[in-house]
């Protein structure tokens, strides 16, 4: 009799439990939800905060916010890359202080090849102070950002991170 009672109450809690979850499960492939706040307030399709990335030596960062519009068809987009590079280098430059730099790069729908084709830098000189940039593109597959040092009047980035990768429409 104990066997029969707790066999028919997990068949019950089982039973319970679908009941929850396929209808949760339902809504969620048909609603897209950020994964930063969970909700569609903003009007973007898709949307997220990213970073901090930073110089390999960690004098430069980079964070911000990205969003996505779809079209009603779902083959074309609008991408929106916001965001804000501090300069963290508090030497001068005489003592071999830098500039943070940051390079945002862009890959098209189409593209099979890895060619990265909208590409945009910003630099900004100003040690505990930030500079806001944007970047605009329409039907992108996949956004990274890389983080670095420049010298004041250098056209090399130096001491650059890793790229980060913080859109991608295969995870979305």
């Amino acid at each position: 009799m104990k066997r029969l009672t707790t066999g028919l109450l997990a068949a019950t809690a089982t039973a319970a439990a679908l009941t929850l979850a396929v209808p949760a499960a339902a809504q969620a492939a048909t609603t897209p939800v950020t994964a930063s706040t969970g909700s569609t307030s903003s009007g973007y399709d898709y949307d997220d905060y990213w970073g901090p990335v930073f110089s390999s030596n960690h004098k430069a960062k980079a964070k911000g916010w990205i969003g996505v519009e779809w079209n009603h068809h779902q083959t074309s987009n609008e991408v929106h890359v916001r965001g804000k590079l501090y300069d963290l280098d508090y030497r001068t430059y005489s003592q071999g202080g830098k500039c943070a730099y940051v390079k945002i790069q862009a890959r098209h729908f189409e593209d099979h090849h890895g060619y990265w084709f909208k590409s945009k830098n910003y630099k900004y000189c100003g040690a505990g102070d930030y500079k806001k940039f944007h970047l605009y593109g329409e039907d992108i597959a996949d956004v990274r950002v890389k983080v670095c040092q420049i010298g004041l009047h250098s056209s090399y980035p130096t001491r650059c991170g890793d790229w980060e990768y913080i859109y991608s429409t295969e995870s979305e």
